[in-house]
């Protein structure tokens, strides 16, 4: 009887432990399940509702780049709070298959999966083309457009000297300048050079309002002779505020039957490599030389700014002839009637110069 209650209570407490043992068990792997829950709570989070990145940050995508080297830009540029999160989301969102190339604002507010769904759908900003200063040559015109986008200068100078290209546009290799019009544009980044040449056409045609292609008529003027106009008052002078009385004065030469005798269509047949323009250049035999040809040359010199090509549509109304350099060397100039006039500011101009010279020569002796 004794062994009996012995062997009872031995199985009783082998029992109890049995059951403490299930019990703990059961509390590690719920424990387990809590802990890797709140883990992967804690990572969503992280990933998808967090702000990740502490500045504003422009990403440039390239065609080329590693999915390596986009979150490593990404990471360092924007300066990512969590490293982690960029590199879970681009493997979630498959970037590695994705990613197109663009332009993307980054901004300090993004979560990680943002940024990289960014990324991965195209989701681009703007990005602003400014056509500024002084635009000579296209080999000028295609690097200013390379800098900010994401074609070639190679591509661009090809498209502008390409015939049929630029046929569908109305524009000719030798008069393509005048398509351009100076300002700053929002275009993507991504534009093919087609997209580029159809926005300045777009840009050329809402330019050129009835009330600007009236003015041009009642000045004698086509749309691409004002255009040429523009480019030579364009070359004279950097002065805005002289733009409408230089333009006065070409369209007085050229109403009344005279060479327009413009330097700057001189330094244009020298491809602009003339540090001085002497009397041997004016004797130059080219269609762009107005020194031995009358009328306009056959094609703008430069790129003009809208306001030369407003100042040739709205000029001074004077009787200037002549004009030239100003002996402060400020950039203006001095005009007059008559060429007896013109003689005695050309002669001030020229004592300036050497005086000029001369304080030069003695300073650096």
């Amino acid at each position: 009887m004794k062994k009996t209650v012995r062997k009872s209570q031995r199985k009783s407490r082998r029992g109890g432990r049995s059951k403490n043992g299930g019990k703990i068990l059961l509390n590690a792997v719920l424990a387990a399940v809590v802990a890797a829950a709140v883990f992967f709570v804690a990572r969503y989070v992280a990933d998808n509702r967090m702000e990740n990145f502490s500045e504003k940050y422009v990403l440039y995508v390239y065609p080329d780049m590693t999915p390596e080297a986009i979150t490593d830009s990404l990471c360092s540029g924007a300066g990512a709070l969590r490293e982690g999160s960029v590199m879970r989301s681009a493997a979630r969102e498959n970037l590695s298959e994705r990613a197109r190339p663009g332009r993307y604002v980054i901004e300090p507010s993004y979560t990680a999966v943002y940024a990289i769904r960014m990324i991965c759908n195209g989701w681009q900003s703007p990005q602003n083309l400014t056509l500024a200063g002084t635009i000579r040559s296209k080999g000028k015109l295609a690097a200013v457009i390379d800098r900010q986008m994401m074609v070639d200068s190679a591509q661009v100078a090809e498209a502008l000297d390409d015939a049929d290209f630029l046929g569908q546009y109305g524009f000719t290799p030798e008069n393509v300048f005048a398509l351009f019009l100076p300002d700053t544009y929002e275009m993507y980044w991504t534009a093919s050079v087609k997209d580029i040449f159809d926005r300045f056409k777009k840009e050329y045609d809402a330019f050129w309002t009835e009330d600007r292609v009236a003015k041009a008529r009642r000045q004698g003027l086509s749309k691409m002779e004002t255009s040429i106009m523009a480019s030579i008052v364009s070359g004279e002078t950097l002065q805005k505020s002289e733009y409408p009385v230089i333009a006065g004065v070409y369209l007085n030469r050229l109403h009344k039957g005279m060479k327009l005798q413009a330097d700057p269509t001189i330094a244009f047949c020298y491809d602009y490599t003339l540090d001085r323009i002497y009397r041997k250049h004016l004797k130059v035999d080219s269609p762009y030389n107005t020194y031995k040809y009358a009328g306009l040359p056959p094609a703008p010199i430069n790129v003009p700014p809208k306001a030369c090509i407003d100042a040739v549509l709205n000029p001074d109304t004077h009787g200037y002839i002549y004009f030239c350099a100003s002996p402060a060397f400020d950039g203006t100039h001095r005009f007059a009637v008559t060429y007896g006039e013109h003689l005695k500011n050309a002669r001030e101009f020229q004592r300036a110069l050497t005086a000029r010279q001369r304080e030069r020569a003695m300073a650096a002796s």
